[in-house]
């Protein structure tokens, strides 16, 4: 079973400085509340791993570490969940709006056996994840990265 979700926002700034704080995921606590923690393991651009832990079920602590798998300056960013119950694949794409950036965020993740179950719940913690982009546009236009 596959579950997926997607949102998009315009921010008032530029590609490449959306670009650029989105493929630094260490940002990722400043706009996106269920990361605990999260670190640079190796790499940088497509292949550069990170060791992130996020809230799960109960408020429990849940490895979620990821990997960078597209990496196109200015325009994509895609990633790969390589720890956790739940292993989605992400992207982030980037286009010119005006003077800003339209950024589409989009997650899926293959449920099969026993995770089907898991469903609804991961349907649920994907439309967060995605709705956060809300966030990412306020820190960004704010300044507060």
């Amino acid at each position: 079973m596959r579950v997926d979700a997607e949102n998009e926002v315009v921010i008032a700034r530029p590609p490449r400085e959306v670009f650029a704080y989105l493929a630094d995921a260490e940002n990722d606590r400043a706009w996106r509340p269920a990361v605990l923690d999260i670190e640079r393991v190796s790499g940088h651009g497509a292949g550069t791993r990170y060791r992130q832990c996020v809230k799960g079920p109960g408020g429990r602590r849940v490895d979620a570490d990821i990997e960078t798998t597209a990496y196109e300056p200015d325009r994509l960013i895609g990633f790969r969940g390589i720890a956790g119950p739940v292993r989605p694949e992400g992207r982030y794409e980037l286009s010119a709006e005006g003077a800003g950036t339209r950024v589409r965020f989009g997650l899926a993740a293959d449920l099969r056996g026993l995770k089907v179950a898991m469903a609804p719940a991961v349907r649920r913690s994907m439309a967060g994840e995605v709705g956060n982009l809300e966030n990412l546009k306020r820190t960004l236009e704010e300044g507060r990265s």
